[in-house]
Protein backbone atom coordinates (compact mmCIF):
# COMPACT_ATOMS: atom_id res chain seq x y z
CA UNK A 1 0.00 0.00 0.00
CA UNK A 2 2.82 2.58 0.47
CA UNK A 3 3.80 1.87 -2.94
CA UNK A 4 0.61 3.27 -4.24
CA UNK A 5 0.80 5.94 -1.80
CA UNK A 6 3.56 7.23 -2.20
CA UNK A 7 3.13 6.81 -6.51
CA UNK A 8 -0.24 9.09 -5.93
CA UNK A 9 1.87 11.77 -4.01
CA UNK A 10 3.72 12.37 -6.99
CA UNK A 11 0.78 13.09 -9.26
CA UNK A 12 -0.06 15.82 -10.29
CA UNK A 13 -3.16 15.98 -13.11
CA UNK A 14 -3.51 19.53 -14.27
CA UNK A 15 -5.76 21.38 -16.87
CA UNK A 16 -4.53 24.57 -19.38
CA UNK A 17 -7.60 27.14 -19.25
CA UNK A 18 -7.26 30.44 -21.35
CA UNK A 19 -8.51 32.87 -23.79
CA UNK A 20 -7.75 32.20 -27.60
CA UNK A 21 -4.54 33.81 -27.92
CA UNK A 22 -3.31 33.85 -24.78
CA UNK A 23 0.36 31.80 -25.74
CA UNK A 24 -1.54 28.57 -24.20
CA UNK A 25 -0.40 26.06 -26.44
CA UNK A 26 2.89 27.74 -26.90
CA UNK A 27 3.27 27.30 -22.87
CA UNK A 28 2.25 23.79 -23.10
CA UNK A 29 4.81 22.81 -25.48
CA UNK A 30 7.77 24.58 -23.13
CA UNK A 31 6.17 22.70 -20.48
CA UNK A 32 7.30 19.63 -22.09
CA UNK A 33 10.79 21.08 -22.81
CA UNK A 34 11.67 21.65 -19.21
CA UNK A 35 9.91 18.44 -18.24
CA UNK A 36 12.59 16.90 -20.58
CA UNK A 37 9.88 15.75 -23.24
CA UNK A 38 10.99 17.45 -26.06
CA UNK A 39 14.82 18.71 -26.71
CA UNK A 40 14.01 21.82 -28.52
CA UNK A 41 10.86 23.27 -28.29
CA UNK A 42 8.89 21.94 -30.94
CA UNK A 43 11.01 18.73 -31.64
CA UNK A 44 10.31 15.42 -30.25
CA UNK A 45 12.97 13.48 -28.61
CA UNK A 46 11.20 10.09 -30.08
CA UNK A 47 12.66 8.54 -33.23
CA UNK A 48 15.16 10.96 -33.82
CA UNK A 49 13.66 13.45 -36.21
CA UNK A 50 12.45 16.80 -35.68
CA UNK A 51 8.77 15.98 -35.14
CA UNK A 52 6.39 18.21 -34.33
CA UNK A 53 5.55 18.45 -30.58
CA UNK A 54 2.45 20.44 -30.54
CA UNK A 55 -0.43 19.80 -28.58
CA UNK A 56 -2.95 20.75 -31.60
CA UNK A 57 -2.35 17.77 -33.71
CA UNK A 58 -5.72 17.65 -35.65
CA UNK A 59 -5.50 18.91 -38.95
CA UNK A 60 -8.10 21.91 -38.72
CA UNK A 61 -6.64 22.88 -35.20
CA UNK A 62 -3.01 23.60 -37.17
CA UNK A 63 -5.33 24.56 -40.04
CA UNK A 64 -6.86 27.37 -37.64
CA UNK A 65 -4.55 27.77 -35.51
CA UNK A 66 -6.80 27.37 -32.43
CA UNK A 67 -7.52 24.40 -29.94
CA UNK A 68 -10.29 22.62 -30.82
CA UNK A 69 -9.89 19.09 -28.72
CA UNK A 70 -8.26 18.39 -25.62
CA UNK A 71 -4.68 16.90 -25.76
CA UNK A 72 -3.05 14.59 -23.08
CA UNK A 73 0.71 15.02 -22.05
CA UNK A 74 2.57 12.80 -19.48
CA UNK A 75 6.18 13.79 -18.14
CA UNK A 76 8.15 13.77 -15.55
CA UNK A 77 9.85 16.74 -13.42
CA UNK A 78 11.33 17.81 -10.00
CA UNK A 79 10.32 13.92 -8.70
CA UNK A 80 6.60 14.39 -10.23
CA UNK A 81 4.72 12.69 -12.76
CA UNK A 82 2.42 15.43 -14.18
CA UNK A 83 -0.48 14.94 -16.41
CA UNK A 84 -0.98 17.81 -18.38
CA UNK A 85 -4.51 18.30 -20.34
CA UNK A 86 -4.60 20.92 -22.49
CA UNK A 87 -7.93 22.42 -23.36
CA UNK A 88 -9.92 24.21 -26.06
CA UNK A 89 -9.48 27.76 -25.90
CA UNK A 90 -11.95 29.09 -28.15
CA UNK A 91 -15.79 29.27 -26.30
CA UNK A 92 -17.25 27.02 -29.22
CA UNK A 93 -15.81 24.35 -27.75
CA UNK A 94 -16.06 25.18 -23.72
CA UNK A 95 -18.21 21.25 -23.84
CA UNK A 96 -14.77 19.47 -24.06
CA UNK A 97 -13.23 21.80 -21.41
CA UNK A 98 -15.75 21.38 -19.20
CA UNK A 99 -15.46 17.79 -19.07
CA UNK A 100 -11.88 18.13 -18.87
CA UNK A 101 -12.22 19.58 -16.03
CA UNK A 102 -13.67 16.67 -14.12
CA UNK A 103 -10.40 14.71 -14.75
CA UNK A 104 -8.03 16.99 -13.38
CA UNK A 105 -6.99 18.24 -9.68
CA UNK A 106 -5.93 21.63 -10.35
CA UNK A 107 -5.52 24.26 -13.24
CA UNK A 108 -3.35 26.47 -14.73
CA UNK A 109 -4.56 30.01 -15.90
CA UNK A 110 -3.01 31.75 -18.75
CA UNK A 111 -3.65 35.35 -19.04
CA UNK A 112 -2.34 37.84 -21.74
CA UNK A 113 -0.16 40.61 -19.47
CA UNK A 114 -1.62 43.08 -22.34
CA UNK A 115 -5.34 42.26 -21.83
CA UNK A 116 -5.56 40.52 -18.71
CA UNK A 117 -9.05 38.69 -17.89
CA UNK A 118 -11.19 38.64 -21.11
CA UNK A 119 -14.45 37.02 -21.72
CA UNK A 120 -13.73 33.11 -22.14
CA UNK A 121 -11.02 33.26 -19.23
CA UNK A 122 -14.27 34.31 -17.09
CA UNK A 123 -15.90 31.59 -17.80
CA UNK A 124 -13.72 28.70 -17.97
CA UNK A 125 -12.81 30.16 -13.98
CA UNK A 126 -16.47 29.86 -13.08
CA UNK A 127 -16.59 26.11 -13.97
CA UNK A 128 -13.06 25.80 -11.90
CA UNK A 129 -14.96 26.86 -8.93
CA UNK A 130 -17.99 25.31 -9.16
CA UNK A 131 -15.25 22.64 -8.93
CA UNK A 132 -13.09 24.11 -6.07
CA UNK A 133 -10.33 23.60 -8.87
CA UNK A 134 -7.21 25.12 -7.47
CA UNK A 135 -5.91 27.97 -9.55
CA UNK A 136 -2.29 28.57 -10.43
CA UNK A 137 -2.12 32.05 -12.76
CA UNK A 138 0.63 32.75 -15.14
CA UNK A 139 0.67 36.35 -17.26
CA UNK A 140 2.53 35.27 -20.29
CA UNK A 141 3.88 38.18 -23.10
CA UNK A 142 5.45 40.27 -20.40
CA UNK A 143 7.96 40.43 -23.31
CA UNK A 144 5.87 43.05 -24.88
CA UNK A 145 4.17 46.33 -24.29
CA UNK A 146 1.97 44.72 -20.89
CA UNK A 147 -0.50 46.39 -18.29
CA UNK A 148 0.55 47.27 -15.44
CA UNK A 149 0.96 44.36 -12.90
CA UNK A 150 -0.75 45.70 -9.92
CA UNK A 151 -3.50 46.38 -12.42
CA UNK A 152 -3.28 42.77 -13.81
CA UNK A 153 -3.21 41.59 -9.75
CA UNK A 154 -6.22 43.82 -9.02
CA UNK A 155 -8.26 42.82 -12.09
CA UNK A 156 -7.73 38.72 -10.96
CA UNK A 157 -8.74 39.97 -7.13
CA UNK A 158 -11.95 41.91 -8.36
CA UNK A 159 -13.21 40.60 -11.20
CA UNK A 160 -13.12 36.48 -10.27
CA UNK A 161 -13.29 37.68 -6.31
CA UNK A 162 -9.50 35.36 -5.83
CA UNK A 163 -7.20 36.86 -2.99
CA UNK A 164 -4.03 37.02 -5.07
CA UNK A 165 -0.60 36.65 -4.08
CA UNK A 166 3.07 36.97 -6.58
CA UNK A 167 4.64 33.74 -6.76
CA UNK A 168 7.27 36.54 -9.13
CA UNK A 169 7.69 39.74 -10.03
CA UNK A 170 8.56 41.27 -13.11
CA UNK A 171 11.48 43.25 -13.93
CA UNK A 172 10.13 45.76 -16.63
CA UNK A 173 8.19 44.81 -19.91
CA UNK A 174 8.38 44.63 -23.31
CA UNK A 175 11.67 45.66 -24.77
CA UNK A 176 12.57 46.54 -21.00
CA UNK A 177 12.01 43.36 -20.09
CA UNK A 178 14.91 42.05 -18.19
CA UNK A 179 13.65 39.25 -15.97
CA UNK A 180 11.93 38.12 -12.89
CA UNK A 181 12.11 38.05 -9.42
CA UNK A 182 11.19 34.52 -8.09
CA UNK A 183 9.29 35.77 -4.65
CA UNK A 184 9.20 31.98 -3.31
CA UNK A 185 12.87 31.01 -4.16
CA UNK A 186 14.60 34.30 -3.32
CA UNK A 187 16.07 34.01 -6.58
CA UNK A 188 16.86 36.59 -9.71
CA UNK A 189 15.98 35.10 -13.10
CA UNK A 190 17.43 36.96 -16.22
CA UNK A 191 15.89 36.75 -19.50
CA UNK A 192 17.96 35.14 -22.11
CA UNK A 193 16.65 35.84 -25.90
CA UNK A 194 19.40 33.84 -27.53
CA UNK A 195 17.98 30.85 -25.14
CA UNK A 196 14.46 30.81 -26.55
CA UNK A 197 14.93 27.22 -27.55
CA UNK A 198 16.81 26.17 -25.15
CA UNK A 199 15.88 25.38 -21.28
CA UNK A 200 17.60 28.81 -19.31
CA UNK A 201 19.52 28.65 -16.20
CA UNK A 202 18.53 28.77 -12.91
CA UNK A 203 19.23 32.45 -12.34
CA UNK A 204 20.85 33.91 -9.59
CA UNK A 205 20.03 33.17 -5.98
CA UNK A 206 19.71 35.94 -3.65
CA UNK A 207 19.89 36.43 0.09
CA UNK A 208 17.08 38.32 -0.16
CA UNK A 209 15.89 41.85 -2.01
CA UNK A 210 18.36 43.72 -0.05
CA UNK A 211 20.99 41.51 -1.78
CA UNK A 212 23.75 44.15 -3.63
CA UNK A 213 24.01 41.53 -6.05
CA UNK A 214 20.93 42.73 -7.69
CA UNK A 215 22.11 46.23 -8.17
CA UNK A 216 25.61 44.78 -10.09
CA UNK A 217 23.05 42.56 -12.14
CA UNK A 218 20.25 45.08 -12.98
CA UNK A 219 21.09 48.38 -12.91
CA UNK A 220 21.27 50.70 -9.48
CA UNK A 221 17.87 52.09 -10.82
CA UNK A 222 16.24 48.72 -12.12
CA UNK A 223 17.02 47.27 -8.49
CA UNK A 224 15.43 50.27 -6.70
CA UNK A 225 12.10 49.79 -8.66
CA UNK A 226 11.90 46.16 -8.14
CA UNK A 227 12.44 46.80 -4.65
CA UNK A 228 9.79 49.64 -4.27
CA UNK A 229 7.53 47.33 -6.40
CA UNK A 230 8.06 44.29 -4.23
CA UNK A 231 7.56 46.16 -0.82
CA UNK A 232 4.51 47.93 -2.15
CA UNK A 233 2.88 44.10 -3.38
CA UNK A 234 3.83 42.49 -0.43
CA UNK A 235 1.67 45.80 1.75
CA UNK A 236 -1.51 44.81 -0.75
CA UNK A 237 -1.61 41.34 -1.14
CA UNK A 238 -1.40 38.35 1.43
CA UNK A 239 0.91 35.91 1.94
CA UNK A 240 0.48 32.89 0.21
CA UNK A 241 -1.47 30.60 2.25
CA UNK A 242 -1.68 27.02 0.52
CA UNK A 243 -4.81 25.74 2.26
CA UNK A 244 -6.43 29.26 0.65
CA UNK A 245 -4.84 28.05 -2.50
CA UNK A 246 -5.85 24.30 -2.06
CA UNK A 247 -9.53 25.36 -1.82
CA UNK A 248 -10.11 27.74 -4.61
CA UNK A 249 -10.27 30.77 -3.18
CA UNK A 250 -6.20 32.26 -3.42
CA UNK A 251 -4.27 32.10 -6.76
CA UNK A 252 -0.26 32.61 -6.80
CA UNK A 253 0.71 34.73 -9.93
CA UNK A 254 3.58 33.96 -12.31
CA UNK A 255 4.87 36.42 -14.37
CA UNK A 256 6.71 35.17 -17.76
CA UNK A 257 7.24 34.88 -21.47
CA UNK A 258 6.35 31.30 -22.84
CA UNK A 259 7.73 31.57 -26.49
CA UNK A 260 11.32 32.58 -24.58
CA UNK A 261 10.79 29.71 -22.34
CA UNK A 262 11.07 32.49 -19.33
CA UNK A 263 9.33 31.98 -16.41
CA UNK A 264 8.27 28.46 -17.30
CA UNK A 265 10.62 26.79 -14.81
CA UNK A 266 9.39 28.49 -12.14
CA UNK A 267 5.82 27.68 -13.07
CA UNK A 268 6.34 24.26 -13.18
CA UNK A 269 8.41 24.09 -9.68
CA UNK A 270 5.59 25.79 -8.25
CA UNK A 271 3.26 23.05 -9.39
CA UNK A 272 5.55 20.32 -8.20
CA UNK A 273 5.39 21.76 -4.58
CA UNK A 274 1.97 23.58 -4.48
CA UNK A 275 -0.31 21.95 -6.66
CA UNK A 276 -2.36 19.04 -5.03
CA UNK A 277 -2.09 14.99 -5.59
CA UNK A 278 -5.45 13.10 -6.78
CA UNK A 279 -7.98 13.53 -4.49
CA UNK A 280 -10.77 11.76 -4.15
CA UNK A 281 -13.48 11.37 -6.27
CA UNK A 282 -17.54 11.86 -6.37
CA UNK A 283 -19.60 8.88 -6.69
CA UNK A 284 -23.32 7.86 -6.67
CA UNK A 285 -22.55 6.21 -3.94
CA UNK A 286 -19.58 7.28 -1.65
CA UNK A 287 -16.38 9.37 -2.46
CA UNK A 288 -13.36 6.91 -4.02
CA UNK A 289 -10.32 7.59 -2.37
CA UNK A 290 -6.98 7.35 -4.85
CA UNK A 291 -5.32 5.02 -2.25
CA UNK A 292 -7.85 2.33 -2.58
CA UNK A 293 -6.49 -0.79 -3.77
CA UNK A 294 -9.07 -1.86 -6.28
CA UNK A 295 -8.80 0.09 -9.01
CA UNK A 296 -11.36 2.65 -10.65
CA UNK A 297 -11.93 5.08 -13.19
CA UNK A 298 -14.27 6.87 -15.56
CA UNK A 299 -14.23 7.77 -19.53
CA UNK A 300 -14.29 11.87 -19.36
CA UNK A 301 -13.27 11.89 -22.94
CA UNK A 302 -13.73 10.42 -26.53
CA UNK A 303 -11.44 11.20 -29.67
CA UNK A 304 -11.47 9.70 -33.26
CA UNK A 305 -9.39 9.03 -35.47
CA UNK A 306 -6.09 10.31 -33.63
CA UNK A 307 -4.30 8.32 -36.14
CA UNK A 308 -5.13 9.27 -39.88
CA UNK A 309 -4.08 5.36 -41.07
CA UNK A 310 -5.81 3.67 -38.47
CA UNK A 311 -10.00 4.64 -38.35
CA UNK A 312 -9.47 4.35 -34.70
CA UNK A 313 -11.30 6.18 -31.42
CA UNK A 314 -9.61 6.30 -28.62
CA UNK A 315 -11.68 6.60 -24.83
CA UNK A 316 -9.67 8.70 -22.38
CA UNK A 317 -9.58 7.53 -18.79
CA UNK A 318 -8.79 9.07 -15.43
CA UNK A 319 -7.39 6.57 -13.15
CA UNK A 320 -9.27 7.21 -9.67
CA UNK A 321 -8.06 4.56 -7.47
CA UNK A 322 -5.66 1.46 -6.85
CA UNK A 323 -2.42 0.06 -9.20
CA UNK A 324 -3.64 -0.11 -12.54
CA UNK A 325 -1.74 -2.57 -14.44
CA UNK A 326 -1.85 -3.81 -18.31
CA UNK A 327 -3.62 -7.42 -18.70
CA UNK A 328 -6.12 -6.82 -16.53
CA UNK A 329 -9.66 -6.73 -16.66
CA UNK A 330 -12.10 -4.35 -15.77
CA UNK A 331 -15.87 -4.34 -15.30
CA UNK A 332 -17.72 -2.14 -17.77
CA UNK A 333 -20.37 -1.04 -15.11
CA UNK A 334 -23.23 0.10 -18.44
CA UNK A 335 -22.71 -3.03 -19.70
CA UNK A 336 -21.72 -5.55 -17.05
CA UNK A 337 -19.02 -7.40 -18.96
CA UNK A 338 -15.05 -7.80 -18.52
CA UNK A 339 -12.62 -5.81 -20.93
CA UNK A 340 -9.46 -6.91 -20.88
CA UNK A 341 -7.02 -4.26 -20.60
CA UNK A 342 -4.31 -5.44 -22.53
CA UNK A 343 -3.51 -2.09 -24.66
CA UNK A 344 -3.53 0.72 -22.82
CA UNK A 345 -2.05 3.77 -24.01
CA UNK A 346 0.27 6.71 -22.59
CA UNK A 347 0.19 9.88 -24.36
CA UNK A 348 2.66 12.69 -25.17
CA UNK A 349 0.45 14.43 -27.24
CA UNK A 350 -0.32 12.51 -30.78
CA UNK A 351 2.76 10.09 -29.74
CA UNK A 352 1.96 7.42 -27.36
CA UNK A 353 3.49 4.71 -25.32
CA UNK A 354 2.02 1.62 -23.55
CA UNK A 355 0.91 1.82 -20.16
CA UNK A 356 2.57 -0.60 -18.28
CA UNK A 357 1.07 0.36 -15.38
CA UNK A 358 -0.91 3.36 -14.11
CA UNK A 359 -2.22 5.13 -10.67
CA UNK A 360 -4.97 7.30 -9.20
CA UNK A 361 -4.66 10.71 -11.23
CA UNK A 362 -2.95 8.90 -14.14
CA UNK A 363 -4.82 9.51 -17.89
CA UNK A 364 -4.58 6.69 -19.87
CA UNK A 365 -5.87 5.72 -23.55
CA UNK A 366 -8.09 2.61 -24.02
CA UNK A 367 -8.66 1.88 -28.01
CA UNK A 368 -12.29 1.75 -27.97
CA UNK A 369 -14.96 0.19 -31.02
CA UNK A 370 -17.95 2.17 -29.65
CA UNK A 371 -18.06 -0.20 -26.23
CA UNK A 372 -17.51 3.11 -24.25
CA UNK A 373 -18.97 5.69 -23.96
CA UNK A 374 -18.16 9.42 -21.85
CA UNK A 375 -18.97 9.22 -18.40
CA UNK A 376 -18.45 5.15 -18.70
CA UNK A 377 -17.29 4.10 -15.03
CA UNK A 378 -14.46 0.88 -15.02
CA UNK A 379 -13.88 -0.77 -11.94
CA UNK A 380 -12.57 -4.67 -10.73
CA UNK A 381 -16.14 -5.10 -9.50
CA UNK A 382 -17.77 -2.67 -7.75
CA UNK A 383 -20.52 -0.96 -9.22
CA UNK A 384 -19.70 2.55 -8.88
CA UNK A 385 -21.18 5.65 -11.07
CA UNK A 386 -18.97 8.37 -10.96
CA UNK A 387 -21.03 11.93 -11.06
CA UNK A 388 -20.50 15.08 -12.71
CA UNK A 389 -19.69 14.47 -16.20
CA UNK A 390 -22.58 16.02 -17.96
CA UNK A 391 -23.75 16.78 -21.54
CA UNK A 392 -25.48 20.38 -22.59
CA UNK A 393 -28.38 21.24 -24.96
CA UNK A 394 -27.31 22.66 -27.66
CA UNK A 395 -27.22 26.20 -28.34
CA UNK A 396 -27.36 26.14 -32.41
CA UNK A 397 -29.64 23.03 -34.30
CA UNK A 398 -28.92 22.49 -37.95
CA UNK A 399 -29.92 19.88 -40.47
CA UNK A 400 -26.59 18.13 -42.23
CA UNK A 401 -26.46 16.07 -45.36
CA UNK A 402 -23.73 14.62 -47.46
CA UNK A 403 -23.38 16.24 -50.99
CA UNK A 404 -23.73 12.75 -52.46
CA UNK A 405 -26.89 11.60 -51.16
CA UNK A 406 -26.03 8.31 -51.72
CA UNK A 407 -24.06 8.47 -48.80
CA UNK A 408 -26.30 9.09 -46.31
CA UNK A 409 -25.38 5.58 -44.38
CA UNK A 410 -22.03 6.63 -44.20
CA UNK A 411 -22.78 9.79 -42.94
CA UNK A 412 -25.34 8.30 -39.93
CA UNK A 413 -22.16 6.23 -39.29
CA UNK A 414 -20.11 9.31 -38.93
CA UNK A 415 -22.30 11.48 -37.11
CA UNK A 416 -22.15 8.59 -34.36
CA UNK A 417 -18.69 8.12 -34.01
CA UNK A 418 -18.39 12.11 -33.50
CA UNK A 419 -20.90 12.04 -31.21
CA UNK A 420 -19.50 9.12 -28.46
CA UNK A 421 -16.40 11.80 -28.41
CA UNK A 422 -18.48 14.95 -27.19
CA UNK A 423 -17.88 16.88 -30.41
CA UNK A 424 -21.48 17.54 -31.19
CA UNK A 425 -25.06 16.57 -30.30
CA UNK A 426 -26.86 13.96 -33.03
CA UNK A 427 -30.26 13.78 -33.19
CA UNK A 428 -32.19 11.29 -35.50
CA UNK A 429 -35.89 12.33 -35.99
CA UNK A 430 -38.52 9.44 -35.14
CA UNK A 431 -39.85 10.73 -38.46
CA UNK A 432 -38.12 11.69 -41.97
CA UNK A 433 -34.59 10.51 -42.91
CA UNK A 434 -32.96 13.77 -41.81
CA UNK A 435 -30.18 14.13 -39.29
CA UNK A 436 -29.57 17.07 -37.05
CA UNK A 437 -26.40 18.22 -35.30
CA UNK A 438 -26.46 20.58 -32.24
CA UNK A 439 -23.40 22.38 -31.22
CA UNK A 440 -22.79 25.05 -28.72
CA UNK A 441 -20.74 27.61 -30.93
CA UNK A 442 -21.24 28.35 -34.86
CA UNK A 443 -17.38 27.37 -35.26
CA UNK A 444 -17.91 23.96 -34.64
CA UNK A 445 -20.06 23.46 -37.38
CA UNK A 446 -16.85 24.59 -40.18
CA UNK A 447 -14.66 22.06 -37.81
CA UNK A 448 -17.18 19.58 -37.54
CA UNK A 449 -17.74 19.74 -41.96
CA UNK A 450 -13.79 19.64 -41.80
CA UNK A 451 -13.50 16.73 -39.61
CA UNK A 452 -15.89 14.71 -41.54
CA UNK A 453 -14.05 15.62 -44.64
CA UNK A 454 -10.92 14.54 -44.13
CA UNK A 455 -11.22 11.75 -41.52
CA UNK A 456 -14.01 9.94 -43.34
CA UNK A 457 -13.80 10.97 -47.18
CA UNK A 458 -17.65 12.88 -47.32
CA UNK A 459 -18.03 15.89 -48.13
CA UNK A 460 -20.59 17.08 -46.07
CA UNK A 461 -22.81 20.61 -45.81
CA UNK A 462 -24.76 22.07 -42.64
CA UNK A 463 -28.63 23.52 -43.45
CA UNK A 464 -30.42 25.72 -40.52
CA UNK A 465 -33.13 24.91 -39.38
CA UNK A 466 -35.56 26.23 -37.28
CA UNK A 467 -35.32 24.60 -34.50
CA UNK A 468 -34.89 26.17 -31.08
CA UNK A 469 -33.62 24.38 -28.65
CA UNK A 470 -33.19 20.52 -27.91
CA UNK A 471 -34.40 18.73 -24.47
CA UNK A 472 -33.91 15.06 -23.01
CA UNK A 473 -37.00 13.94 -22.12
CA UNK A 474 -37.12 12.16 -19.07
CA UNK A 475 -39.50 10.00 -16.99
CA UNK A 476 -39.73 7.42 -14.30
CA UNK A 477 -42.86 5.52 -15.74
CA UNK A 478 -41.87 4.07 -18.99
CA UNK A 479 -45.51 3.78 -20.22
CA UNK A 480 -45.97 7.59 -20.17
CA UNK A 481 -42.52 8.47 -21.89
CA UNK A 482 -43.60 6.36 -24.63
CA UNK A 483 -46.84 7.82 -25.13
CA UNK A 484 -45.21 11.09 -24.90
CA UNK A 485 -43.13 10.08 -28.10
CA UNK A 486 -46.18 8.62 -29.76
CA UNK A 487 -48.22 11.63 -29.65
CA UNK A 488 -45.78 13.90 -30.47
CA UNK A 489 -43.41 11.69 -32.89
CA UNK A 490 -43.51 14.52 -35.11
CA UNK A 491 -40.79 16.86 -32.78
CA UNK A 492 -38.95 13.97 -31.27
CA UNK A 493 -35.62 12.39 -32.00
CA UNK A 494 -33.20 9.75 -30.49
CA UNK A 495 -29.54 11.38 -29.02
CA UNK A 496 -26.53 8.70 -30.05
CA UNK A 497 -26.84 6.76 -26.59
CA UNK A 498 -30.81 6.23 -28.26
CA UNK A 499 -32.07 8.27 -25.21
CA UNK A 500 -35.16 10.02 -26.02
CA UNK A 501 -35.07 14.18 -27.13
CA UNK A 502 -37.61 16.85 -27.55
CA UNK A 503 -36.64 19.40 -31.03
CA UNK A 504 -38.56 22.39 -29.87
CA UNK A 505 -39.60 24.77 -32.60
CA UNK A 506 -39.17 28.05 -30.04
CA UNK A 507 -39.99 29.04 -26.28
CA UNK A 508 -43.84 28.51 -26.49
CA UNK A 509 -43.66 25.09 -28.19
CA UNK A 510 -41.31 23.94 -24.99
CA UNK A 511 -43.48 25.96 -22.47
CA UNK A 512 -46.19 24.39 -23.56
CA UNK A 513 -45.10 20.88 -23.62
CA UNK A 514 -43.79 21.50 -20.14
CA UNK A 515 -47.20 22.32 -19.07
CA UNK A 516 -49.04 19.90 -20.69
CA UNK A 517 -46.64 16.61 -19.57
CA UNK A 518 -46.28 17.39 -16.00
CA UNK A 519 -44.55 14.31 -14.69
CA UNK A 520 -42.53 14.90 -17.85
CA UNK A 521 -38.55 16.38 -17.00
CA UNK A 522 -37.13 18.09 -19.91
CA UNK A 523 -33.80 18.65 -19.14
CA UNK A 524 -31.18 20.81 -20.46
CA UNK A 525 -27.96 18.93 -19.38
CA UNK A 526 -27.84 14.55 -19.05
CA UNK A 527 -25.45 13.86 -16.50
CA UNK A 528 -22.79 11.40 -18.70
CA UNK A 529 -23.16 8.60 -15.40
CA UNK A 530 -23.48 5.15 -15.84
Amino acid sequence: MSNITDQIARRRTFAIIAHPDAGKTTLTEKLLLFGGAINLAGAVKAKGDARRAHSDWMKVERERGISVATSVMTFDYAGCTFNLLDTPGHQDFSEDTYRTLTAVDSAVMVLDGARGIQDQTRKLFEVCRLRDVPIVTFINKMDRESRDPFDLLDEIEQSLALDVTPASWPIGMGRRFKGCYDLFSDRLVLMDKAASKNVMSEGEVCSGLDDPKLDELLGKDDAKTLREEVEMAKGLCPDFDPAAYREGSMTPVFFGSAINNFGVRELLSGLAKLAPPPGPRPSATRPVKPEESKVSGFVFKIQANMDPKHRDRMAFMRICSGHFKKGMKLKHIRSGKQINMHNPILFLAQDRGTAEDAYAGDIIGLPNHGNLHIGDALSEGEELAFTGIPSFAPELINRVAPDDPMKAKHLGRALQQLAEEGAASVFKPRLGANWYVGVVGALQFDVLADRIAAEYELPVHFEPSSLFTARWVFCDDEATLKRFADKERAVVADDHEGDLVLLARNAWHLDDLTRDWPDLTFAATKDQTT
